[in-house]
């Protein structure tokens, strides 16, 4: 096959980072995202944190499998995220943060639903926020409401 006809592989390596859990939901799994991936996402500088939207779930609780567009416009809209990277100078600032950072590497965030710019990479979506755009910390994204 000639080198121009080729169809570039895709890599998957944040999707797969998602396992299931049950038979209607599946999680991301911090721990199965691996260094090399991380590697090759883009580093926040300064004040900024990376962080990968909350997919959700591929099926309804009724069954309904969603298209990929669907799920896609899930992950663009969702105001869940999984705290990938942050920047050297995040929640540095003890005037404006006195009680220290609000969250730390793979906590799961609530922000905004415009806050920060996102941007595709091979894999999904991400997004970069500044380090006073999280308004919360919680224990499970699927604990939030979501619509689809």
């Amino acid at each position: 096959m000639n080198k121009s006809t080729e169809t570039p592989k895709r890599t998957e390596a944040l999707l797969d980072a998602y396992k299931a859990r049950q038979e209607v939901e599946t999680v991301l799994d911090p721990k199965a995202i691996k260094q090399s991936t991380l590697d090759k996402l883009p580093s926040p500088t300064g004040y900024r944190l990376l962080v990968l939207p909350y997919g959700g779930p591929k099926k309804t609780k009724g069954g309904v499998y969603l298209a990929d567009s669907t799920q896609e416009t899930i992950q663009m809209t969702t105001v869940c995220g999984l705290v990938l990277k942050m920047g050297d100078l995040c929640y540095f600032d003890k005037e404006k943060f006195p009680k220290g950072p609000w969250c730390k590497l793979n906590d799961w965030i609530i922000f905004s639903r415009y806050a920060g710019s996102r941007f595709k990479i091979d894999g999904g979506e991400v997004r970069v926020l500044n380090d006073d755009e999280v308004i919360s910390t919680i224990s499970d994204p699927s604990d939030i409401l979501h619509h689809y």
